[in-house]
């Protein structure tokens, strides 16, 4: 007979605002959280470069379960492109494949950009996370392998030149949707400059309802003395699902919930979400709370609300 593994660690659930450093991988930061908080199970809500820094927004426990409601959220970025050289990943962690003596000015970066605003094909940079036969981009660009990621559409709801602090770079800002990475507009930008480029700083400000002037820094995080104080930093379960109508249920419904049964709902209840929801008659996604403690992600039909991820907690 197989024997029960007891998990390592506490349950800890919610959700924590970290402003990652540069030169630390995201999975690092992971690590050092779930040793920190003695936490059972930590995840992140999207991959943020080594070399950038920002927002990396941190799932403990229960709340890894709405891990993908973050990745799908906007995100803004501030960034800067140094002109003059191309690197095989796109930013100064690579090796220089390309270079010209070419120099855009401001006229020629504002009119090029204006190409890159809404709904764009982009193909995402071989040194990536995005698989390609079962394996990791970037673990194939590592071994030399040829290969071919085919384009995506994503959207940049902005893109605009903040600053030329010199000819030899140019800083953006730019608010983007899901699945867009800087990297690739840095390329497609200067390949649309006739110039060579790449991504020479970056810093991810804000994802979804996470932003950086509420961001925890890893090293003050370290620095906090006791178990208490660390959990006092997290956010409910629910912090990432905004943008996703509650409804209110009673403890007793939260009860068969959590046994993954259906609960019938009060007539004004299913109105008031029905008035709430996106306006997609295709969603019929629900957030049931209890007391203020979400209970379960669901669906609502025919007046029942049907869980899909319930929290345990």
């Amino acid at each position: 007979m197989g024997r029960n593994r007891k998990k390592k660690g506490l349950p800890v659930h919610g959700w924590l605002n970290v402003d990652k450093p540069s030169d630390v991988t995201s999975t690092q930061v992971v690590g050092i959280l779930k040793r920190l908080f003695n936490a059972q199970k930590v995840g992140h809500g999207g991959t943020l470069d080594p070399l950038a820094d920002g927002i990396l927004p941190i799932a403990f426990g229960e709340a890894t379960k709405t891990v993908q409601w973050a990745m799908d959220a906007d995100k803004e970025y501030v960034f800067t492109i140094r002109w003059g050289r191309s690197t095989d990943t796109l930013d100064a962690e690579g090796e220089v494949i390309s270079s010209s003596d070419t120099r855009p000015n401001r006229d020629a970066i504002e009119t090029a950009l204006e190409g890159f605003e809404g709904e764009i094909d982009q193909i995402p940079p071989k040194y990536s996370a995005i698989k390609v036969d079962g394996e990791r981009a970037y673990d194939l660009a590592r071994d030399g392998e040829e290969f071919e990621i085919p384009s995506r559409t994503v959207l940049v709801h902005e893109a605009r030149l903040v600053d030329m602090p010199d000819s030899d770079h140019a800083v953006f800002h730019v608010r983007s949707g899901k699945g867009f990475y800087v990297r690739a507009l840095a390329r497609d930008l200067a390949g649309a400059l006739g110039c060579d480029g790449h991504i020479s700083q970056l810093r991810r400000i804000r994802v979804g309802v996470m932003h950086e002037g509420a961001a925890f820094k890893l090293a003050d995080l370290e620095a906090m003395e006791t178990r208490d104080e660390l959990l006092r930093t997290l956010a409910p379960i629910e912090a990432v699902l905004d943008d996703v109508p509650d409804v209110d249920i009673s403890e007793e419904d939260a009860a068969d919930i959590r046994q993954g049964r259906d609960v019938m709902l009060m007539p004004h209840v299913t109105e008031r979400w029905r008035l709430e929801k996106n306006p997609d008659p295709e969603d019929r996604l629900a957030l049931a709370m209890c007391n203020d403690q979400a209970v379960a992600m669901g669906e609502i039909r025919a007046g029942r609300f049907q869980p899909m991820r319930v929290f345990q907690v």
